[in-house]
């Protein structure tokens, strides 16, 4: 009988009746603990709301029946296109896509790892290294630019971001004032941004249970202009939620769950991509880090996203090593393996080094070997008669070999992950090599492939348009 089965690892963690304990607890957190809304305007709208009530000033309780109204209103999936308005992917449980970045203010050189002020010249070339490489489906704001006008940093990283690459962007703006005049650039340069959205803005709230006012104001800048966004909260385990994993999950979900009422408030069916950065906090060092059970949590999280039906968002395993080290592979590998066989979303953020304060281009593209064998695991394989191959068992039979069996021939390209950075050496190879280093290799990958990347067709009329823009903004 031929079968048509594809062995396909998967990870779960959470069982349906611990989901739904989850899901109890954080309901519980809503309606007795509530969410403190510092916003006026955030504020009004929660007082509107049928199910909602404060009890201050500023904190307001959320009943279980407003939380389940707006899981119901939101959109299960998210379409994304480049900036050419043409579809770059679909967002939506177990199918897991990955980014660069994120807002690092330091560029690490990936010759000699000296560290530098993150630049514009460094915003360029990180962008067009992230748009050759192939497991980027998005480029999220990779570094803060130091060497602007701070007044105007945030709307040149943008501009350096839109001209150097098609693919589609996550926006993360520093300063709460070029908020706006960052979506006008880009509708400036594009026009109508929501039909076909290729920027999604990046927003997070501030744990425990606080909707600060920037936050919520730009959640609704955006969703007045129909754009999709991610809400996305930034718990230090043992500091700003509760130091163990169950208390930390319930707390960051009941946190996602209020920022999904408030969206749908806004406007009902606003697409939102829901996430955790799960950390702990060292208070022997004062560093805050990832951690096996930070994975955990992530995955943990995926699972109650899907739940809910709500595209996720989380971790990336990035900000643990020194440069693109043996400390950064321990956490990149556990983080991008999970995320590939679990049901995480979207995985923004990957390149950053020493705290994540620091862009390596070295570290993002030894992620994207990760990525690659990641999905190349969790494929899996298949288990049919033409995979199975009896006819070929037969012909070759005991003490035979399959060099030039036609099953050989059609797969032995394909069959296994091949590195593109490192070379597979033989004891006697390396030593003719000179026992040279992995580093090495990698280094020279990673400085071939910035070398040779070049600007999309309209780099320059780009960056002319966005320019004679900036000057004339002013706030």
């Amino acid at each position: 009988m031929e079968s048509q089965s594809i062995v396909k690892p998967r990870l779960t963690v959470l069982t349906p009746d611990q989901i739904e304990q989850v899901h109890a607890y954080s309901l519980q957190i809503l309606s007795r603990t509530g969410l403190r809304v510092d916003s006026s305007r955030a504020g009004n709208i929660f007082a509107s709301a049928e199910g909602a009530a404060f009890v201050d000033e500023t904190r307001v309780v959320l009943q279980p029946e407003l939380v389940e109204w707006a899981i119901q209103c939101a959109p299960p999936g998210l379409d994304m296109y480049n900036r050419h308005g043409e579809p770059a992917f679909h967002l939506k449980a177990g199918s897991t896509h990955f980014g660069a970045g994120v807002t690092n203010l330091y560029y690490q050189d990936p010759v000699t790892d000296e560290v530098a002020l993150f630049s514009r010249e460094h915003m360029g070339k990180s962008v067009r290294l992230a748009s050759a490489l192939s497991s980027y489906d998005v480029i999220s704001t990779i570094g803060i630019l130091r060497d602007v006008d701070p007044g105007q940093a945030d709307l040149y990283a943008v501009l350096e971001m839109v001209a150097n690459t098609d693919k589609p962007l996550v926006l993360l703006v520093s300063d709460e004032r070029q908020f706006t005049p960052v979506l006008d650039l880009f509708s400036n340069l594009y026009g109508e941004l929501a039909e076909k959205p290729f920027i999604i803005p990046y927003f997070n709230p501030i744990s425990p249970l606080v909707l600060n006012e920037g936050t919520s104001d730009k959640m609704l800048e955006s969703i007045q202009r129909g754009l999709p966004l991610i809400y996305s909260n930034y718990g230090m385990v043992g500091s700003s939620t509760p130091i163990t994993p169950a208390a930390t999950l319930a707390l960051l979900n009941a946190e996602l769950l209020a920022g999904l009422v408030f969206s749908q408030l806004v406007k009902p069916g606003t697409p939102v991509i829901l996430g955790s950065l799960p950390a702990f906090f060292d208070m022997k060092s004062m560093i805050d880090f990832y951690d096996p059970l930070t994975m955990l949590l992530n995955l943990a999280c995926a699972e109650m996203m899907a739940h809910y039906h709500v595209p996720h968002a989380g971790t990336s395993g990035s900000g643990n090593g020194w440069s693109a080290d043996l400390i950064a592979s321990e956490a990149l590998w556990i983080n991008h393996l999970t995320s590939c066989l679990g049901k995480v979303g979207l995985v923004p953020f990957t390149g950053g080094v020493l705290g994540s304060k620091v862009f390596s281009p070295a570290m993002l593209v030894y992620s994207d070997e990760i990525i690659e064998q990641a999905r190349f695991f969790a494929a899996g394989f298949g288990l049919e008669d033409e995979q199975v191959a009896l006819d070929e068992i037969e012909a070759a039979g005991p003490g035979g070999n399959f060099l030039d069996s036609d099953l050989t021939l059609k797969n032995f390209r394909s069959a296994y992950h091949s590195s593109k950075i490192f070379p597979r050496l033989s004891l006697e190879k390396w030593q003719e090599k000179g026992n040279p280093r992995a580093s090495q290799y990698l280094r020279d990958r990673t400085i071939q492939l910035i070398e040779t990347q070049s600007p999309p067709e309209d780099h320059d009329q780009l960056l002319a348009s966005g320019e004679a823009f900036i000057h004339q903004v002013s706030y």
